[in-house]
């Protein structure tokens, strides 16, 4: 059992602002999925006091994600970046690329990072982060390992560069990437790494990780699997933020419906129940960690030491 030396320290309320109420750092609603409502979906979101940012995968959809947050003053915001798996052809997913024929006929293209078109992407003010990168040895042939190292180090470079954090992407290859990023440690940003989405590694994984200055997302899948219930009780809350992932790995009560950002009222729900915090509490850790890791201001923001303006959306 590794020892805890990551404590926890519950940030005063006066110190947080309302607005968002909660923040889904992951999601994807530039995606195939949300063709037909993409408008609708983020609107719900934004007026249910839920905050989003739309996480590239490939150049399509990270130029998308960009194009969808100008449409927002606020509470809509983008990353640039290479999914690992978009590193090499790969399998066709429906929900990102969608089912037509055309759409079938691009899949994943074998794309090679292109440090010079993501460096343009990522100098616009509405792009908080790169990636999301990583690596995932999930449905890959051994030869494409080395690619998707070569194109991580340059999305870490890239980070470093533009000054923004990290949007990781990790699955079945957590000693790999515990010990690329220490060996790219002086390109990471002190303190301010960036964030492993939907984290599926080990305590001992987590403890490396929160060294190395990175905090952790869970989505939907906490609301139906007891898999993760230790790692974010070990996590210190300052560490924690929420996903969706949508459409993917839609929480209770809403299996079987293409997940959106409003559904994470649930995972905030379970997340405070493993923490021992309130609802309230969760929200306002979360969503101030978020504001801090992304360096997102809002309008609406505490006039005063005990006071505040803007309205909280309850579940």
């Amino acid at each position: 059992m590794v020892e805890n030396t990551h404590k926890e320290k519950i940030t005063p309320s006066f110190l947080k602002m309302p607005t968002p109420y909660l923040f889904d750092v992951h999601t994807h609603t530039q995606f195939a999925a949300f063709v037909e409502d993409k408008d609708a979906v983020i609107r719900r979101a934004l007026d249910g006091g839920v905050w989003i940012i739309n996480v590239g995968t490939q150049q399509d959809t990270s130029r998308a994600a960009i194009e969808i947050a100008h449409q927002y003053p606020e509470g809509v915001y983008a990353t640039v970046g290479l999914h690992p798996i978009h590193t090499a052809k790969s399998f066709h997913d429906v929900e990102e690329l969608g089912a037509t024929a055309e759409a079938k006929g691009f899949t994943s293209r074998g794309e090679k990072f292109d440090y010079n078109y993501y460096k343009k992407l990522a100098e616009d003010q509405k792009v908080v982060a790169i990636g999301e990168c990583g690596l995932d040895y999930h449905r890959f042939e051994e030869d494409t390992k080395q690619i998707q190292h070569k194109a991580f180090e340059e999305q870490i470079a890239l980070a470093h560069e533009v000054k923004k954090p990290l949007m990781i992407h990790c699955r079945k290859a957590f000693g790999d990437l515990i010990s690329l990023l220490k060996a790219e440690s002086r390109e990471l940003i002190a303190g301010n790494a960036g964030i492993i989405h939907f984290f599926s590694g080990t305590i001992e994984d987590a403890s490396s990780l929160l060294d190395l200055g990175f905090s952790f997302s869970f989505g939907g899948v906490i609301t139906f699997a007891r898999d993760y219930d230790d790692v974010i009780r070990y996590i210190p809350i300052e560490r924690i933020m929420l996903e969706t992932d949508a459409p993917y790995i839609t929480p209770v009560p809403y299996r079987g419906k293409r997940n959106e950002s409003l559904f994470i009222t649930e995972t905030a729900k379970k997340k405070a129940k493993l923490k021992g915090l309130t609802y309230d509490e969760i929200a306002r850790e979360t969503t101030a960690n978020a504001r801090e890791l992304f360096g997102i201001q809002c309008r609406i923001c505490v006039s005063q030491r005990g006071a505040s303006t803007g309205q909280l959306s309850h579940p």
